[in-house]
């Protein structure tokens, strides 16, 4: 196995879970051989929140630390929702360390003022212990997609259960780093490396328009529509994410192989 064939997979979970969220993929990319890891991103799972202000930055050098400790250079990196926002961080602030990229549920333009404000109330209702679960009921159904909610009850009811569990305050740290992130359409430009954008057909936050315009704006991206799925698809249609994830690594390797053996 070359270098290229070793290269990790990074795995970025969504607000508000955990990297628990990339257990089914994890296993299966792992008995395939490859080295897999899924972080927690800061709040979440067993990373710490700490004291320093909202920032995607903040959570992109986080990631990079991390590799660092692990001595790893390249990764092939994929985030869903959140994680999608961290990785757009990552590409700016530690370029050339991305094989391959997976934007799975993930928008690249900036939030408009109407939909940091949305973030900004719901912020303050996590942080608000009146209005916290009310929030979260009524919220979390829309992570999923129709099909799952009717087919799939348990995995409502499991989502559920995790949401309620999440700090409240690192839900909140979180949407005010989210709401504060830049446009990632000039940074998706200059990123020229096997890249996929996968939607859900179903998905209520992110519209078929902007997951277009994701894919479009990567030299080459290649937008995948998964029917039946919501704003989750590691969790909603798990294998076809990991098939994706697959061919994904497939591509990057191959682009390895080819750029070694050109003078």
């Amino acid at each position: 196995m070359t270098a290229a064939d070793r290269t990790p997979f990074v795995l970025l979970h969504a607000l508000p879970l955990d990297s628990a969220m990339w257990r089914a993929q994890a296993r299966e990319l792992t008995a395939l051989g490859h080295r897999v890891l899924a972080v927690d991103q800061r709040g979440f799972g067993r990373a710490p929140l700490g004291s320093a202000p909202p920032s995607l930055d903040l959570a992109a050098d986080d990631l990079a630390a991390a590799l660092d400790r692990q001595g790893i250079d390249r990764v092939v990196l994929a985030g869903c929702s959140m994680g999608g926002y961290t990785a757009l961080a990552f590409l700016r602030r530690h370029p050339g360390r991305v094989r391959a990229l997976a934007l799975l549920s993930t928008r690249a333009a900036a939030d408009t003022a109407e939909a940091a404000a949305r973030r900004a109330g719901f912020a303050r209702a996590m942080r608000d212990p009146a209005a916290r679960g009310r929030l979260v009921e009524a919220t979390t159904p829309a992570l999923l997609g129709a099909t799952s909610r009717t087919r799939r009850p348990a995995l409502l009811r499991d989502l559920l259960a995790t949401v309620r569990a999440a700090d409240p305050e690192s839900v909140a740290w979180a949407q005010e780093a989210i709401a504060a992130r830049p446009d990632g359409l000039d940074v998706l430009r200059a990123t020229d490396v096997p890249a996929l954008v996968v939607a859900g057909a179903e998905d209520e936050l992110v519209s078929a328009a902007e997951a277009r315009a994701t894919a479009d704006a990567l030299p080459r991206g290649r937008l995948v529509v998964l029917p039946g799925v919501g704003h989750l698809p590691p969790l909603e249609a798990p294998g076809e994410v990991t098939r994706l994830l697959t061919a994904l690594h497939r591509d990057a390797t191959a682009v390895a192989r080819t750029a070694r053996r050109e003078p």
